[in-house]
């Protein structure tokens, strides 16, 4: 897992291209996905995105992802599950202080926004603390819902 989760953030750009046209995809089916009804959607698309995510990110299912913002590295990987920035304990090879034979998830997260079109701008805004009410639900709805008008 850890080893795709690297080569994910090695391709940050094209993941991120990818990403963008399948949100352009799932945009245009929202009016199907308001009839067919979000929660009922819910488990199944949750199911499918906890897949595809976990595997190439090693997801944690926050649902609120930010992944675009953090150079495809998914900062829930942190011990500390920090969501800007690193903490203070970087060893001086790039690796984490509490598991020192990772590298930390937001020297990884730099790296991944550097290949990114807009990477480091995003990298820079401060993330909201994660909303434990969201964790399991699918991010890839809730992002649809946002952006048609819909309640978060």
């Amino acid at each position: 897992m850890y080893t795709v989760r690297l080569w994910s953030v090695r391709h940050a750009r094209g993941l991120a291209s990818f990403y963008k046209g399948f949100e352009g995809v799932l945009n245009r089916l929202h009016p199907l996905f308001q009839r067919v009804g979000y929660q009922r959607l819910e488990r199944p698309v949750a199911a499918v995105e906890r897949q595809v995510k976990g595997l190439l990110f090693d997801c944690k299912m926050c649902g609120r992802c930010v992944l675009s913002s953090s150079g495809m590295s998914c900062p829930m990987n942190c011990p500390k599950q920090l969501r800007n920035g690193p903490c203070g304990g970087v060893r001086a090879n790039g690796n984490c202080e509490v598991k020192p034979e990772m590298r930390c998830v937001w020297v990884e997260a730099w790296r991944g926004a550097e290949r990114m079109p807009g990477g480091l701008d995003a990298i820079r805004q401060l993330q909201p603390p994660v909303d434990r009410r969201l964790e399991g639900t699918s991010a890839w709805l809730r992002v649809v819902r946002e952006k048609n008008g819909g309640p978060a």
